[in-house]
């Protein structure tokens, strides 16, 4: 396929009410359509790809059985929604999408009625099912009125404790409310643990594989050419811990595994589920990641992200570097520290290759774990390798390491064990828009007592920062960097650790001093640059530790000079409170120091390029240049006004 494919039945869908005229066989073709668009559309554009294709079929049967939006479709995480937005109106706005001002790569509640629940982060699609369910037994949401509630969640989203948490409430309610397991045995890294495993048993033996619409517990929920098969697989397995029990002990109907591209199958169980039950059912279906698209199928991670690609080959289109991505330089790092250290170990919540950690594991596999989808086990369970001697670097994006706060504070801070906090994804990140900014961690992280925030300047610095955390053996560290590439400087051929707290003078100069924490700093040097073809001067400092903070040099830099700017790529609460709260504390304001602080404003900001999010956020060279030149006329005024 090198054209836009031909799709005269998905042409007619402008809604899924249009589907409802659809026979079974043209509900069929209407997928194989939906799937055809779909890799067009993404090799024109890049995004989320493999998980959107093992659900073609689900998301064509799910919208002709039920009558969204009335009835709530929640897709869990929601990588997985790009023919979802397709039959949901959005089909010529697909070319837009993780750009700006355009479709986000995720459901989101203001960009459609047919997005009833936003999502980007694991494991949450039941629990807001839940809430569904409940508010439409309540009587909530008139217009448009709540029907039923239907929960697609993949099987890597099970490794998160909340998924499980939400089906035990629901199994205690008893409500009416369909979970849709969507398994291919396959999250974004090949999924880990007993519920890997277990699923993996489900489908596994020759009878599963001979009966596909087995249903263990749930036989009477089924049409009645599928009870009889049921029946007699649950007799085969009799005796074996497989089927549904699980999923019956929590309280739901049970009915699978189905084969979850066989829309036969799916429109029959489908159909009967949503006619005659009762109370909360899991339909368990079986699929592919990366269906029908052969260089996804193949690949490692199902295709489950991707640049523009060719449609013949499969080849992507990505934008060359010289300079090794934050990523890759920390996994590089860390495995020489482990050449060195037999007890240093890694820790990564589903995203080994993210993260870099896919590189030590190479090495030492059996020091890098995968907890999974489990943010707060990984922080804990790293806590308890701390207590038992170990050195643990738990490598997890800021907005997903949100998820683990609570043992940040209770499990590690609190008891003071030496958690090497490696901060992926720190700052804002493009395409996949506020869910997954980084925009928090510096402030969540620097207001905890007794942890070490650093952020580096560049790649180089995050090599001495890495090395520096292995040397902090009394209390939690972290080191937050961003997603890319790094700015292209030398790396030093050994890690050399840094002085705790200690920042350092980059650019001398006089009247106006400008802290940058992190990589800013490249911004920073540059508005230096504007300043002076204006007759300043300034001064420039990399911070490069948020806490402690370096009191010596921010008191002298407060002491000579008239101006003092702070920047981060951090919310307000984070590096420039701490550094105002040192400067009152010291009187620096009462010598007439003027004092500014530049951070993320106070919006979640939507996707874009990151150079583009960054001039929304008003942190280029050209906004620190305003800055300084707004607190110096405040100071040749002498006005109160702030700038």
């Amino acid at each position: 396929m090198t054209d836009r494919p031909a799709t005269p039945l998905l042409d007619r869908v402008k809604s899924p009410a249009d589907l409802k005229g659809f026979s079974d066989a043209e509900l069929r073709q209407v997928a194989d359509e939906l799937r055809a668009e779909t890799i067009f559309s993404v090799s024109q554009t890049g995004g989320h790809f493999g998980a959107g294709l093992g659900v073609v079929e689900l998301t064509v049967a799910i919208h002709s059985v039920f009558d969204t939006p009335q009835d709530r479709l929640i897709w869990d995480v929601s990588h997985q929604c790009y023919p979802h937005k397709i039959l949901t109106g959005r089909r010529e706005r697909m070319g837009t999408i993780r750009q700006k001002d355009g479709l986000s790569g995720f459901t989101k509640r203001s960009e459609s009625p047919y997005d009833p629940f936003g999502a980007a982060h694991s494991s949450t699609s039941i629990s807001a099912a839940m809430g569904f369910a409940v508010a439409r037994d309540l009587g909530g949401a008139p217009e448009p009125a709540l029907g039923d509630a239907i929960a697609v969640i993949g099987d890597g989203a099970l490794t998160g404790g909340m998924a499980f948490e939400a089906m035990n409430h629901a199994g205690h309610e008893k409500r009416r409310l369909f979970v849709v397991l969507n398994d291919n045995d396959m999250s974004i890294a090949p999924p880990v643990g007993a519920m890997s495993s277990y699923l993996s048993r489900l489908y596994a033996g020759e009878p599963f594989q001979e009966f596909k619409a087995a249903a263990k517990g749930a036989v009477k929920l089924l049409p009645p050419p599928f009870q009889e098969g049921a029946r007699r697989a649950k007799e085969m397995l009799k005796g074996m811990t497989v089927g549904g029990t699980l999923f019956e002990e929590l309280g739901f109907s049970y009915v699978g595994p189905i084969d979850g591209h066989d829309m036969g199958q799916l429109l029959q169980v489908l159909r009967t589920v949503h006619d005659r039950a009762t109370g909360p059912v899991l339909i368990h279906a079986i699929t592919k990641k990366g269906k029908g698209y052969g260089p996804a199928e193949g690949s490692n991670d199902g295709g489950h992200a991707t640049a523009k690609f060719d449609l013949a080959t499969g080849k992507q289109h990505k934008a060359a570097s010289n300079a090794p991505s934050y990523t890759s330089v920390f996994g590089k790092t860390l495995t020489k520290l482990a050449e060195i250290d037999d007890k240093v170990v890694a820790v990564t919540a589903a995203m080994p290759g993210g993260t870099g950690l896919d590189l030590v594991a190479e090495r030492f596999p059996n020091r890098v774990f995968d907890v999974g989808i489990a943010e707060q086990h990984g922080v804990t369970f790293a806590a308890g390798l701390a207590a038992g001697g170990m050195k643990p670097y738990a490598a997890i994006y800021s907005t997903f390491l949100q998820r683990g706060y609570d043992q940040v504070v209770h499990d590690v801070a609190i008891q003071r064990l030496p958690v090497r906090f490696m901060v992926d994804r720190a700052g804002l990140v493009g395409a996949d828009g506020a869910t997954h900014a980084g925009s928090f961690d510096i402030a969540y992280l620097s207001n905890l007592p007794g942890f070490t925030v650093m952020a580096p300047a560049n790649e180089a610095e995050l090599i001495n920062m890495v090395a520096t955390a292995h040397e902090i053996n009394d209390g939690p560290s972290a080191v937050r960097y961003p997603r890319g590439a790094g700015v292209g400087c030398d790396l030093p051929e050994t890690p050399t650790p840094l002085e705790i707290g200690k920042g350092r003078i980059v650019r001398e100069g006089a009247k106006v001093a400008i802290l940058s924490l992190g990589t800013r700093l490249e911004q920073s040097l540059k508005a230096a640059e504007m300043l002076e073809a204006k007759g300043l001067n300034p001064t420039v400092a990399d911070a490069r530790f948020a806490k402690p903070l370096d009191a010596e040099m921010i008191m002298g830099l407060a002491r000579d000079h008239e101006v003092l700017i702070t920047i981060e790529e951090g919310a307000i609460g984070g590096f420039g409170s701490h550094v105002a709260q040192l400067l009152a504390e010291n009187g620096a304001f009462d010598a007439g120091l003027k004092f500014r602080s530049m951070f993320l404003p106070d919006t979640f900001i939507d996707q874009s390029s990151p150079e583009d999010m960054y001039r929304t956020a008003g942190l280029m060279a050209e906004d620190i240049v305003e800055k300084v030149l707004a607190a110096l006329s405040i100071a040749n005024i002498g006005s109160a006004k702030r700038a």
